[in-house]
């Protein structure tokens, strides 16, 4: 069984602190967080690069080699603590080479007849002035996972053209739970300090699409603003529905004197004051059922 790398604290290393640009140290200075840890991995041989490119027929980009060559993958978590409970918050990762694997393009129940990837490929939704032409599921693209996002969708290199790939024709997309591509970058240099610079905040991917990110998402937002960041996505209709939080106040201590309230005085137990005669009857127009002396 192959052995877990062991978690290493953020600044332990001068060559780990320049592979985070110093993040680490941010967040170590950040109110409330704790645990930042990084999982180094060794440096990727460059006979696994060249395997990965024959295997899957695609050239990797030179910005991307140069990154493998420094570490096998990437890996940086930090957490919170909240009422003497830790959780975890922040993650930034990206594959190993091992795991660098193809978008799976198999039947997606793993059942006879059942739909793929490449059958939910919809060709109304072409590039535009702002945005360059969406990646296929079949044959006219290659794609590759980074990232998972720990299950709010998927980072994905994108070759723009059928294999063999050239590593000119690389973007990197992201793929939302709904199976709808956003784009991110066009090349994995200028990704990775997009992955920095959000400090692995959860949904941080979110923010490069037309719905934007939770509400939830949007108060961690709020406490740990990213590095750079655009902050009219935060302040868009934030009051309507987004608490605005200190967090020198959150993160507090919580040690604090119990007061007791004290009474007001006494309200009387007589009976309330009502009108009783609104439930007497009205005497009956009948003369037969008069009361004669």
């Amino acid at each position: 069984m192959e052995a877990l790398p062991t978690p290493l604290p953020g600044s332990s290393k001068p060559h780990l602190e320049k592979l985070t640009l110093g993040v680490t140290r941010i967040l170590e200075s950040s109110p409330g967080v704790t645990e930042v840890t990084i999982i180094e991995k060794a440096p990727a041989e460059r006979h696994m690069i060249s395997s990965w490119e024959q295997r899957n027929r695609c050239l990797m980009p030179e910005d991307m080699k140069n990154f493998y060559l420094m570490t096998d993958g990437f890996h940086v978590a930090w957490s919170v603590k909240l009422d003497e409970h830790i959780i975890p918050l922040g993650s930034m990762a990206i594959n190993s080479i091992s795991k660098l694997t193809q978008l799976n393009q198999s039947s997606i129940y793993s059942l006879p007849n059942a739909p793929t990837l490449a059958d939910l490929e919809d060709d109304v939704c072409e590039a535009n002035e702002d945005q360059p032409e969406k990646p296929h599921f079949d044959s006219r693209s290659v794609i590759f996972e980074l990232d998972s996002c720990n299950g709010n969708g998927k980072v994905c290199l994108v070759y723009k053209t059928e294999k063999p790939a050239s590593a000119q024709d690389t973007e990197i997309w992201f793929l939302d739970r709904a199976l709808y591509w956003h784009f991110l970058t066009d090349t994995f240099t200028a990704y990775y300090r997009l992955l920095i610079t959000h400090l692995g905040l959860p949904q941080w991917q979110y923010a490069f699409t037309s719905y934007g990110i939770s509400p939830q998402a949007k108060q961690w937002f709020n406490m740990y603003k990213p590095i750079t960041y655009n902050t009219d996505l935060l302040t868009e209709e934030t009051d309507s529905f987004v608490n605005k939080l200190d967090p020198s106040k959150v993160f507090k201590s919580k040690n604090k004197t119990v007061i007791p309230k004290k009474k007001g005085p006494a309200q009387p137990t007589g009976g309330q004051k009502g009108t009783s005669g609104s439930s007497t009857s009205k005497p009956s127009s009948n003369p037969a059922n008069a009361v004669r002396k």
